[in-house]
């Protein structure tokens, strides 16, 4: 009788697919997942729920349906599977178009390149897929913040007469994309092109966004449903329509995700990656966030998986409530790079340092220049690997525990798996621990705080005089928080070269004042 090796035990493979999950270095043994039983019942019972429609996101009373988007057949009602498929042939067929140059630009014969102006989920996604997929289509291009020099970089550097400019947005009023889109709109309207002949928006039915582009008379209308969240968008119109447009076959995309998400809808732990990987989260972290996660893809093509899994992830678990309304300060705070990279950056403290992390590797079997040989007998592939292994032993021997997933190579199906893997890890440890994934209070808290500034900033300047006046004195006038004001006026001050700024030794006896 053979006896089963650790490695072999904790192993996790699906050949069929090319991937593999090793939890050997953070072993889930027979003990721990009794213990955890009764969590693994409901998260199965929770998934299945999801995927038939339950209402999953109690607070906004919406379903969740992003697993919909790569297997319609599963959405729970006819028009639900319409709403799918209707707009998926429809984004296919006119990226063709776009790429056969059926669809012109009003200046020239052929669009050769694509702007996407989003912000979190409705960026991040089409950035990931732009990164990690090589394609022959248009030449993708981003605005994804609210920084002015920023958005500048990137409209000087575009072909302006052969772009192609999608704006994403759900509610058509988030504040990033709408200052995007209104200073790509100033851009193109300053070197003499009209911006709406070469726009095309991405949003919900009716939305602010919507009604602009309608009025306006915009190239197209892709419409985003309320079910899909931005950090599962990739799958939908907002990540399809930036992605048939760089040439990504988007059929592939889907169908890796829908075979992972037929790989881990068995109620089966110990065959189910997305199950295990979830669990070995909550053993990692004791169920409560303890340790962080650092994710060290060894492949340049998936630098932005990192960022990616960090909204995925902190943005769906770090809740201060569970679902019965207790306190429970939930999350997993994620960051990482690539390797090897991070090798020299920071595994020094990774080893030696403090303990409050575990890794996740992620592996890329194929190497195209493996041919090549910079030592006798190894080639730069070889070196990664052996880069991957030494540093996944070497923080094994000083107790650090890792999870290392493996794949055959970087493309629209392996990513579309990835994708899934950890959305669905995602949803299930959201159950193990009893909180809601699928809403965000503290990002709409943030969203309120920041328009409260912008209201006290449109006071302050307002209120700002030619006598100097320091932050205390115009706080008490307006009645308004004092640190507040001050970070108001040095804002106006540096902005704008009609307001004086005096600098004092103490900063509460700095003045301002119109010059």
């Amino acid at each position: 009788m053979t006896i089963m090796s650790l490695y072999a035990k904790q192993l996790v493979r699906y050949p069929e697919l090319g991937i593999s999950l090793d939890f050997s270095k953070l072993p889930l043994d027979d003990a721990f997942l009794s213990s955890m039983q009764g969590r693994i019942d409901r998260a199965f019972a929770d998934m299945k729920a999801l995927e038939s429609g339950a209402i999953a996101n109690p607070d906004e009373k919406r379903m969740v349906g992003h697993y919909w988007l790569r297997n319609s057949s599963l959405a729970p009602t006819p028009e639900l599977k319409a709403a799918i498929d209707g707009p998926l042939a429809d984004v296919k067929a006119f990226g063709r178009d776009v790429l056969d140059g059926k669809i012109m630009p009003p200046r020239a014969e052929q669009y050769s390149a694509a702007l996407v102006i989003g912000i979190g989920g409705s960026a991040l996604g089409p950035e990931l897929v732009a990164d990690a997929i090589p394609a022959a289509g248009l030449d993708m291009f981003f605005l994804d913040n609210t920084d002015p020099d920023g958005m500048y970089r990137v409209l000087e550097s575009l072909p302006l007469e052969e772009t192609l400019v999608i704006v994403i947005s759900k509610s058509g009023g988030t504040p990033e994309t709408r200052n995007g889109m209104l200073v790509a709109q100033d851009f193109f309207r300053k070197n003499g092109l009209e911006f709406a002949p070469q726009a095309v928006a991405v949003t919900g039915t009716g939305s602010r966004l919507d009604k602009t582009a309608e009025a306006e008379g915009w190239l197209r209308r892709f419409p985003m449903e309320d079910w899909v969240g931005g950090r599962t968008s990739v799958m939908s119109v907002v990540g399809l329509v930036p992605a048939v447009l760089q040439g990504v076959n988007v059929d592939d995309l889907l169908e890796g995700a829908r075979l992972m998400d037929e790989k881990t809808r068995r109620d089966c732990v110990k065959c189910n990656a997305s199950m295990k990987l979830a669990l070995a989260w909550y053993k990692a972290t004791g169920g409560k966030g303890e340790k962080d996660m650092v994710v060290l893809p060894y492949k340049d093509a998936l630098v932005l998986f990192s960022k990616y899994l960090q909204q995925l992830i902190m943005e769906s678990l770090g809740k201060r409530l569970d679902l019965e309304g207790n306190e429970v300060c939930q999350g997993i705070s994620v960051y990482g790079n690539k390797g090897s990279t991070d090798q020299h950056a920071y595994v020094q403290q990774l080893r030696d340092g403090v303990n409050n992390f575990f890794a996740t590797f992620i592996e890329v079997r194929e190497c195209s220049a493996d041919a090549v040989e910079v030592e006798a007998g190894a080639t730069c592939g070889d070196f990664l690997q052996g880069f991957l292994r030494g540093t996944r032993q070497a923080l094994a021997e000083s107790g650090r525990s890792s999870i290392t997933i493996s794949i055959p190579e970087v493309n629209a199906k392996t990513l579309g798996m990835l994708i899934a893997l950890f959305e669905r890890a995602v949803s299930f440890y959201a159950s193990l621990v009893n909180i809601n994934a699928y809403h965000q209070p503290g990002v709409e808290a943030g969203k309120k705080a920041a328009g409260s500034f912008l209201a006290l900033l449109g006071r302050v300047r307002g209120a700002l005089g030619t006598a100097p006046e320091t932050a205390a004195q115009m706080a008490a006038r307006l009645d308004a928080d004092q640190e507040a004001v001050y970070h108001c006026l040095v804002h106006i001050a540096s902005g704008d070269s009609s307001v004086k700024w005096v600098q004092a030794d103490c900063a509460d006896e700095d003045t301002f004042c119109k010059a």
